[in-house]
């Protein structure tokens, strides 16, 4: 009984410490990506996510939070948003191995639309589609995700109101997403949680 016990004992203290590990990598990758400015330290905040994600196997938010790094960076009139956003899709496909969920999909989302920015006009016709269904997708994995209907509006606040968009169109989707985040609480202080200040700013902006 006293070798049960203690094999039982070394299991629980063997998975309290992986726990640790992961959250101290967790909170140390966050505070770097919280901190990157420049592109160096933006590609080393990602890998060391990436890196988190190679470790861990079984853990999806080590390479979501790597994709949404570069996605961030993405941005920069400097970046190749080509080569950034291929990252991303791979590193989202890691993640997506282990599990798919509302915040992926709106990642796949995110991701569309940045290679879709290379070229607006002629791009549209194949990154539209896409950043379309992920949303769909999304919402099939969880309909009361925030998120969802933030990145919904703002595709459709930066439509031209001749092709269906507009903020009179945008409007209720920040309405819808800044309600859902009055009552929405992220599984663990490592989930995704941004978005709630951005749909309320782009909410105002509709009034």
């Amino acid at each position: 009984m006293k070798k049960v016990l203690l094999i039982a004992s070394l299991l629980v203290a063997t998975v309290m410490n992986a726990q640790t590990k992961f959250e101290s990598a967790m909170t140390k990758g966050l505070e770097q990506m919280k901190a990157a400015k420049t592109q160096t330290e933006i590609a080393d905040a990602a890998s060391f996510f990436e890196r988190v994600g190679d470790a861990e196997k079984t853990q999806w938010l080590p390479y979501y939070y790597a994709a949404l790094t570069l996605y961030k960076g993405g941005w920069d009139p400097k970046a190749d948003k080509d080569k950034v956003a291929e990252k991303c899709k791979d590193l989202i496909g890691k993640a997506q191995a282990i599990d798919k969920n509302a915040d992926l999909y709106c990642l796949v989302q995110q991701v569309a639309v940045l290679q879709m920015m290379v070229d607006p006009m002629t791009r549209w016709q194949v990154y539209g589609p896409v950043a379309k269904v992920a949303l769909a997708d999304a919402k099939k994995a969880d309909a009361t995700n925030p998120r969802i209907y933030y990145l919904e509006g703002m595709s459709v606040f930066n439509t031209p109101a001749s092709f269906g968009g507009g903020k009179d169109k945008a409007k209720p989707l920040f309405a819808q997403s800044v309600e859902l985040f009055k009552t929405y609480t992220p599984a663990t202080p490592f989930h995704p949680n941004w978005g709630k200040e951005d749909a309320e700013k782009m909410l105002a902006q509709c009034n």
